[in-house]
């Protein structure tokens, strides 16, 4: 087994290397800060759950290596004892759906004839003569996996997180980290490099070794926990398997709105619009975003479509979370309530054995899994919730929406549950508080909307959902036929 000794952990952070970042009360009216970048583009910001985590947080740009302490993290005599995370994977490749898609849009490109059997704008450009003649570089087996981008996402994560926390990520707790993750290989492949990460972090340098020889091990595979979705049959009889359960999705895809963009892309790529819909548009501007995203480079799909454009796909794409990750039933988010009682088991047991002088037997316990591990964790806890539901026909009501997945569960997106123990507290009650963390910046607590919370208190605020949300009963079919509750 190998293991760093302490005296390779590099200095806790350089005074010059570390940022401050502003505090965020609520991320659902933020925007994306200029970042600088020639090769972002200006669509980056609609690009929904396949959004890179540097849009989200622009600061990174110039160092992504680099810690940015967020100033409303617990200084002085609270000394963080364990750290709860649970992370979507880094950046990865279509699926294989979304390539046979692009693969026919290509092809109704490539069919179209000369000239598209229309004629050309003057001093007009043929952007789908264009894209019919530029090579399409995704192939099936790609089907989802991670990238090598996705990969350098887990490790900078890492070696960000252990130099903000070099107590918890010490090379002396490195045996006691607890991974866990799901079993598709873009999660596997995450907590992997996140650890080689860490390994970095310990030993400048020097490769690392083979995951499986490391002293903590490789990350154990629970799909129970973090694909909970997929263990629970209310969820998956009433909602994924549930025709209607996506309504507002189908009936925004036949709106004005998207009917508008189908009409102007038929246009620009002299298609006729009858050989298009709402799927092969979407999956065109997601080109644009994986391009981007996986290679570095401004994509021609992007010529497609304007920034009005976009704020119209990202809706869709929103649509499509709310109903099935979000606040659109509620059991998209009471079936995420394995994962809630499992982070509270970890914290719980943590302020049992500090109360007892005892080591903490898990000082960091990482969990990888997908936007569809988060968005419903994070609706449990009454994140992001907006006045009035999301639905197809308020598109213009929503444009300043809370619920905007791109802006909250990017690629590697993580939400961190921070325990302290308070050396000096008052109080017995004083003594344990809590903070969480979205993407590296402090979350405010969605019912108080305080930067830190007494450990006590946040359980008191969630009793009802830690005493009766259990999934055995959460995910039971009813007896008796009935509806899903709309919110």
């Amino acid at each position: 087994m190998l293991r760093g000794p302490c005296g390779l952990l590099r200095a806790q952070v350089a005074p010059a290397a570390v940022l401050a970042a502003a505090l965020l009360s609520s991320l659902g009216r933020c925007s994306f800060l200029e970042s600088g970048d020639p090769v972002a583009s200006a669509l980056s910001p609609y690009f929904g759950t396949k959004t890179r985590y540097e849009d989200v947080n622009p600061g990174l740009l110039p160092n992504p290596e680099a810690p940015r302490r967020d100033p409303e993290l617990l200084e002085g005599t609270c000394t963080p004892v364990q750290l709860v995370a649970v992370i979507r994977h880094g950046t990865r490749y279509p699926t294989a759906k979304q390539i046979r898609k692009l693969r026919h849009l290509h092809g109704l490109l490539q069919a179209r004839g000369p000239g598209g059997g229309r004629p050309r704008g003057t001093g007009g450009r043929d952007v789908g003569a264009a894209l019919a003649d530029r090579p399409l570089w995704y192939a099936d087996w790609m089907d989802g996996q991670l990238v090598e981008k996705g990969r350098q996402d887990m490790r900078q994560l890492a070696l960000r997180l252990a130099s903000l926390f070099p107590a918890l990520f010490c090379p002396e707790n490195f045996g006691r980290l607890r991974l866990v993750t799901s079993s598709k290989h873009r999660c596997v492949d995450s907590g992997a490099a996140f650890l080689q990460g860490l390994w970095q972090h310990y030993h400048p340098g020097l490769p690392p070794p083979d995951v499986a020889d490391m002293e903590c091990g490789p990350p154990r595979i629970n799909d129970k926990l973090m694909r909970f979705f997929d263990h629970c049959k209310k969820f998956l009889t009433e909602v994924e398997s549930n025709a209607t359960a996506l309504y507002h999705v189908e009936a925004f895809k036949t709106g004005p709105e998207m009917q508008s963009i189908l009409k102007k892309v038929a246009a620009t790529l002299e298609v006729p619009v009858n050989d298009l819909n709402a799927d092969l548009i979407q999956v065109a501007f997601f080109t644009c975003s994986f391009d981007l995203a996986i290679k570095d480079i401004k994509s021609p799909w992007c010529d497609v479509f304007d920034i009005d454009d976009a704020k119209v796909l990202e809706y869709l794409n929103d649509l499509k979370q709310y109903w099935k990750r979000g606040y659109g039933y509620t059991i998209n988010s009471r079936s995420s309530c394995i994962l809630f009682e499992d982070i509270f088991q970890h914290l719980d047991k943590a302020v049992e054995q500090k109360q007892r002088s005892q080591p903490i037997s898990s000082p960091v316990i990482l969990q990888f899994g997908h936007a569809e591990t988060l968005l419903p964790l994070l609706s449990l806890m009454g994140y992001f919730k907006d006045k009035e539901p999301l639905t197809a026909y308020n598109y213009k009501e929503q444009v300043h929406r809370k619920f905007r997945s791109g802006h909250i569960v990017p690629y590697a997106s993580n939400l961190i549950f921070l325990l302290y123990h308070c050396e000096n507290a008052k109080t017995a009650k004083e003594e344990f508080q809590v903070q969480m963390l979205l993407n590296e910046k402090v979350l405010p607590f969605a019912y108080s909307q305080e930067t830190v919370s007494l450990y006590e208190d946040l359980k008191n605020h969630y009793k009802d959902i830690l005493r009766s949300c259990h999934a055995s009963n959460e995910c039971e079919l009813p007896k008796v036929n009935s509806t899903s509750d709309e919110l």
